[in-house]
């Protein structure tokens, strides 16, 4: 039984902690071994990533896989069970994968208990919530003492690649609040030596605060980068015009999370830092994920972490290669919710170059489906969309849709698209919530709409912004509607 699962529920009072607590429990806690951190699971997954260079056992796994998870979907998924049939005339997986409809968040939003496996029982059910880069806001159950150490292993895989040794420290800016940034006597960083994260205030971006940024990289001299591509480019833009060779040399990879990221901005922390810039593609439901490689920006989705899919509008699958189509996911080694062909909405194209990085690993282009957009603090502070979504806030579980508006510094309306009323102290507890994300730079007024309407390409936009975001990031990359 994995640690990590007994203890994450207290994460939140250990982040919170001072300095020395984190420091003192931190310490002893780094000192246990790999598997009683993560279980026994946690070596399963990490044999089989080692054996993925034998592309012939690959295949033969990864189609093994697929059909382990078909079946258990048809026979203890509710859901699934129509599909009964087609199970018991021995189709193959590729056949029994296309029987499946598409399904989407809403699906599952409308009878969560539906896809919930009949024989995994609550003490199985591991909750989440997802919704930090999509307008659809979702509870889910991923499965406990397995799909946090498969995670584990991926991620530690991903930072072998980039070259992450047991004694480097990260500097992480990937969305978490440090308590007591936005005091004038506070300090813009905290230390956790469980995963030698230095994390900076991702909630303090422009120039004024930078100094203090720099003043922590200089005591931690971290020599690798955890990020959310918004957070790091301001840093990296403000690094570029007051250089700090002291900082910027010490830094080997950068590896980036959860947004897109362009080519300019590639540029620029190439430009800044003089280290490769690794792109990773995963989200909380745990159903796909993809790295790329320091000498290859393409994306190459793990064979055995998950089937991916490319679809078009109509919900055809795409196989030409320079045609784009929404990503669709089916998850492996979830048990308790198998998500099968999952619309993420993130759209992507599959590469027509050959693959000599990753044989059998599919490979994109780019993902296309994630902006990066800001909201802009009373103070004229940047926060990212990702960061504020990065919370999951559980009271908008059993919202349809959200979407943020700001019209002026420092307010703004999230309008929530629900059959019925939030209640006052959902509301409130909301509020309280995003105002204490961004340091109380953000106050947000809550309102339930009938509709929220789609953009011109047809997509739910996160974030309606009408403040000319330029003004406050200085980019001259924006378009004119304040978007990356």
């Amino acid at each position: 039984m994995p640690i990590e699962d007994m203890v994450h529920p207290f994460l939140k009072f250990y982040t919170a902690a001072p300095q020395w607590i984190k420091s003192s429990i931190g310490q002893l806690y780094a000192l246990a071994p790999a598997s009683l951190r993560y279980g026994a699971k946690y070596h399963e997954f990490a044999g089989e990533i080692a054996r993925s260079g034998d592309l012939a056992w690959l295949r033969r796994r990864a189609d093994e896989k697929l059909m382990d998870t078909l079946r258990w979907a048809i026979e203890t998924v509710p859901a699934n069970a129509a599909l009964k049939p087609a199970l018991a005339r021995g189709d193959s997986a590729a056949a029994l994968l296309a029987a499946f409809p598409l399904l989407t968040k809403e699906d599952i939003k409308a009878d969560t208990s539906r896809y919930l496996s009949t024989r995994m029982g609550p003490e199985t059910h591991l909750m989440a919530f997802t919704g930090g880069s999509t307008s659809v806001p979702m509870k889910l159950y991923l499965e406990k003492y397995v799909s946090r150490s498969k995670d584990f292993a991926y991620n530690s895989t991903f930072d072998e690649i980039a070259g992450v040794g047991r004694d480097d420290i990260i500097l992480a800016l990937r969305g978490r609040t440090v308590p007591g940034a936005g005091r004038p006597d506070g300090t813009v960083w905290m230390f956790d030596p469980i995963k030698r994260y230095l994390h900076l205030s991702s909630d303090h971006l422009e120039p004024a605060y930078m100094p203090r940024y720099v003043e922590a990289l200089r005591k931690w001299k971290p020599t690798f980068i955890h990020a959310f591509p918004s957070a790091l480019v301001p840093l990296a833009r403000w690094l570029k015009a007051n250089p700090a060779p002291e900082v910027t040399a010490r830094i080997r990879a950068i590896q980036l999370f959860s947004e897109n990221i362009y080519d300019y901005q590639v540029d620029l922390l190439k430009e800044v830092f003089g280290c490769p810039v690794l792109l990773d593609y995963g989200h909380s439901e745990r159903a796909v994920k993809a790295i790329s490689a320091p000498d290859d920006p393409r994306y190459f989705f793990w064979p055995l972490y998950g089937k991916v899919e490319l679809v078009d509008t109509a919900g055809r699958s795409i196989d030409t290669p320079g045609v784009l189509g929404e990503i669709v996911a089916t998850g492996f080694d979830n048990r308790v919710m198998p998500l099968i062909r999952y619309r993420t909405g993130d759209l992507a194209m599959w590469s027509a170059a050959p693959n000599h990085t990753r044989p059998g690993f599919a490979v994109v282009e780019r993902i296309e489906g994630r902006l990066q957009e800001f909201l802009v603090c009373h103070d004229h502070r940047l926060v990212s969309i990702c960061t504020i979504g990065a919370a999951h806030f559980e009271q908008l579980a059993s919202a349809d849709r959200m979407q943020f508006e700001q019209t002026a510094p420092g307010k703004a309306t999230l309008k929530v698209l629900s059959s019925t009323e939030l209640s006052k102290s959902a509301r409130e507890a909301l509020a309280a919530g995003i105002h204490a994300k961004t340091q109380g730079g953000l106050s947000v007024e809550i309102v339930r709409v009938d509709e929220i309407r789609r953009s011109v390409s047809g997509k739910h936009k996160l974030l309606l912004q009408h403040l000319d975001i330029s003004t406050y990031l200085g980019a001259a990359h924006l378009d004119s509607d304040g978007t990356a």
